[in-house]
C-alpha cells in the first residue's frame, strides 16, 4: 500500500484527480489523425489550462495535467511526455514540442522555483529532455535540436564515505534568453544564463554562462565566435519560412 501511496501522489494531485485525467486518456488520448486532435482540443480544457486551441496528437502523456497551461497554436507531436508536478509547465502561444520530447518538473523535494516555462514560437527537438527541478525558463523563438539536454539540477558527491544519493542536490535553475538556437546534442547544466541571440554548437556542454550573441563549443563549452552582423560567404542557397 506504501508503494501504491507513493505511485499515486507521483501521478496527480489527489485520487480524484488521478482518476479524471486517466479517464480523459482512455477517452480520448488514443484517437488518431484531425478527429482525435479536434477531441482532445475541446475535452482536454477540462484537465488543463488551454489558452485559445491547441494541437495535442496522439499518445502524448501528461500528468498533474492541471497544473500543465498551453499557449493558443501550441502544438505536441506524438509521445511527447510532460509531467508538470507543482509548479507546472508552461508553453508559449505557437511554439512546437516534437516527437519524444520529454519535459518533467521533477519535483518530489517541493523544491519552491521548479517549473519549466516555453516562451512563443519555441521549437522543442526530437527527444529533447528539460528537467525543472529549480526552474528552467526559456525564452521566445529558441530552438533546440534533437537530444538537447537542459537539466537544472545537480548532485552533490562530495564526501566519498557518502552514498551520492544521500548528500543532497542542488538546484538553481537555468535561463535561455530570446532567439537562442541549441545544436543538436548540446547539454545545459544548472545554473546556466544563455544569452540573447546565442549559438550553442552540437555537443557542447554548457557548464557556464553563454554571453549574447555568441557560438559557443566544446567540453566544456568556450565561445568561439562572436555574432557581429557580419555576412559570411556561403556558395549554399538559403532558404526562408
Amino acid at each position: 500500500m506504501q508503494s501504491l501511496a507513493l505511485y499515486m501522489s507521483r501521478q496527480a494531485d489527489g485520487l480524484g484527480r488521478y482518476f479524471l485525467e486517466q479517464a480523459f486518456y482512455f477517452l480520448f488520448g488514443w484517437v488518431p489523425g484531425v478527429l482525435g486532435i479536434g477531441l482532445r482540443g475541446i475535452f482536454y480544457r477540462v484537465i488543463l489550462k488551454m489558452d485559445g486551441m491547441a494541437a495535442i496528437e496522439s499518445r502524448v502523456r501528461l500528468r498533474f495535467a492541471n497544473h500543465i497551461r498551453l499557449g493558443h497554436g501550441v502544438y505536441l507531436d506524438e509521445n511527447v511526455y510532460l509531467h508538470a508536478c507543482p509548479n507546472g509547465i508552461e508553453i508559449g502561444a505557437d511554439s512546437i514540442v516534437m516527437h519524444g520530447a520529454i519535459l518533467h518538473v521533477y519535483n518530489f523535494r517541493g523544491l519552491p522555483n521548479s517549473g519549466i516555462k516555453i516562451g512563443k514560437n519555441s521549437l522543442v527537438g526530437e527527444h529533447t529532455v528539460i528537467r525543472g527541478q529549480g526552474g528552467v525558463e526559456i525564452g521566445d523563438r529558441v530552438y533546440t535540436s534533437p537530444f538537447t539536454q537542459i537539466i537544472a539540477v545537480n548532485h552533490i558527491f562530495d564526501d566519498p564515505e557518502r552514498p551520492f544519493i544521500e548528500q543532497g542536490i542542488t538546484a538553481e535553475g537555468i535561463v535561455v534568453e530570446d532567439d537562442v538556437w541549441l545544436g543538436a546534442g548540446a547539454v545545459i547544466t544548472d545554473g546556466v544564463r544563455i544569452g540573447k541571440g546565442a549559438v550553442v554548437a552540437a555537443g557542447a556542454v554548457v557548464t557556464k554562462d553563454v554571453p549574447a550573441h555568441t557560438v559557443v563549443g566544446g567540453v566544456p563549452a568556450k565561445v568561439i565566435k562572436e555574432i557581429d552582423g557580419e555576412a559570411q560567404r556561403r556558395d549554399v542557397e538559403i532558404y526562408h519560412l
